[in-house]
């Protein structure tokens, strides 16, 4: 490969093999576009000297994080992927703030934010995937009935845009970018760094598992626990037994010492018929799913093909959606280690613009996340034809699915994803990326 077509950079600019196919890859590996070059930049002048380079030479271009997508969105076939992960650590406490670069992991954000005493007030499930690549989509998890997704909870952001200007954007500062960073599918610019509110850290946490044979009793149960707030994280899963169906609610209540939480009152009023409790330290708590990954790796199986669909149903069509679909879903279209999500959030807790979903009191997330053959691409193709059809019949009453999805999707499709605020993005981008070159592998690419 000639020189010619490398950008002068004081990180590393990777073409081997390896690199490229770990680069046209990624958690899904479901899409695979091999990239022409790797870009391990080493500061922001690095990320920005990339952009330059690419639009003057209409190279597309994508941001790549922990590589955790299921379905190639961070990747450029015959273009740049920049691992944002080089990014050398920014990472300060001020006050109730944290700054770090975008490359991240939430792990390593808790590193530096918990022996302060502080928290970001919501995290995802798995620690390991990064800032800047949860804050392009939203960021949910089990606490976002009380503070939102994770993009509610930044403050300010440091972003190259699709010319390759460094900007820093917030609320009260060039808000049209930071609207459109966030959950705007990196379309408008490259994160390299966020300033994030934090909250006060709890030492411990109790978590109850409440287990139910009824699905209507479930979903009564974790309305009423969202609507008060009795919890400090609240989520669900519909369990596989026997070939039929049960229903868990794991609610946490995070306290400090001598404080402990009231299990009389949490769980007086509720409908359960089994219940399994556990006290953990607050970080091995938010640090669960490591143990597991650690086993999945062991044993291969995290290296399989993970065809997902995460959904937000409205409360309207929560019993209907979830009723059809568990009823045509077994092992076969689950997989045996597969995992299913099911709970509600506040709609009044979000208030990212193009975090999109249902009109409502309350909003459902409903995820199935599937585990495919390493062996067989038929039965994965049927999987992602699975998740089309679910996205089609959510749309259809109402729902929207999540952008870090297994399902292709068009531009007129994600035009109806973000409904009213489309004009928002559209603009956004015409300004600050006007030849849509930025993370082609979202789908969404607008008339020039």
């Amino acid at each position: 490969m000639s020189d010619e077509i490398l950008p002068a950079i004081t990180g590393e600019i990777l073409t081997d093999d390896a690199a490229l196919e770990r680069a046209g890859n990624d958690w899904g590996d479901l899409v695979h576009a091999r990239p022409r070059l790797v870009v391990r930049p080493a500061s922001v002048i690095d990320v920005a000297a990339v952009l330059r380079f690419a639009v003057a030479r209409d190279i597309p271009v994508a941001a790549r994080g922990a590589g955790h997508s299921p379905y190639g969105q961070g990747q450029a076939s015959g273009g740049i992927v920049l691992d944002m992960t080089s990014l050398p650590p920014r990472r300060t406490v001020t006050g109730e703030l944290v700054s770090v670069e975008a490359g991240a992991r939430w792990r390593d954000v808790l590193d530096v934010t918990l022996p302060r005493g502080l928290t970001p007030p919501v995290l995802t499930d798995y620690l390991d995937v990064t800032v800047g690549g949860t804050l392009v989509i939203g960021g949910v998890g089990g606490a976002a009935h009380h503070h939102g997704v994770q993009t509610d909870t930044v403050v300010e952001l440091e972003v190259v845009t699709g010319t390759g200007e460094v900007v820093t954007c917030s609320r009260n500062d060039n808000r049209e970018l930071f609207d459109a960073m966030l959950g705007g599918l990196g379309q408008c610019g490259v994160i390299t760094r966020a300033c994030l509110r934090l909250v006060p850290a709890p030492a411990r946490a109790r978590r109850w598992k409440l287990y139910y044979d009824s699905l209507f009793a479930f979903l009564a149960d974790q309305r009423e626990i969202v609507r008060d707030g009795r919890f400090d994280y609240v989520e669900g899963q519909p369990v596989p037994v026997e070939g039929t169906w049960r229903y868990m609610i794991e609610a946490v209540a995070y306290y400090t010492p001598p404080a402990s939480p009231d299990e009389e009152t949490l769980l007086n009023s509720l409908s359960f018929l089994d219940a399994e409790t556990s006290d953990t330290t607050y970080f091995d708590f938010l640090n669960r799913v490591a143990e597991a990954e650690a086993l999945l790796r062991a044993e291969g199986s995290w290296f399989h093909p993970h065809p997902w669909i995460d959904t937000f149903l409205p409360d309207s069509a929560v019993e209907q959606i979830v009723t059809e679909t568990l009823a045509s879903t077994g092992e076969a279209e689950l997989g045996a280690l597969g995992l299913i999500l099911l709970y509600p959030v506040r709609n009044d807790r979000l208030k990212t613009p193009l975090f999109k979903v249902p009109d409502g009191e309350l909003v459902w997330l409903f995820s199935l996340l599937r585990t495919g053959s390493p062996v067989d691409p038929l039965h994965n193709a049927r999987l992602v034809e699975l998740n089309v059809d679910l996205y089609r019949k959510v749309s259809a009453l109402g729902g929207k699915v999540y952008p870090s999805t297994a399902v292709p999707r068009s531009t007129e499709e994600w035009r109806e994803h973000f409904g009213s605020s489309w004009p928002l993005l559209v603009e956004a981008k015409a300004r600050y990326s006007p030849k849509n070159l930025l993370n082609p592998g979202q789908g969404l690419r607008l008339p020039e």
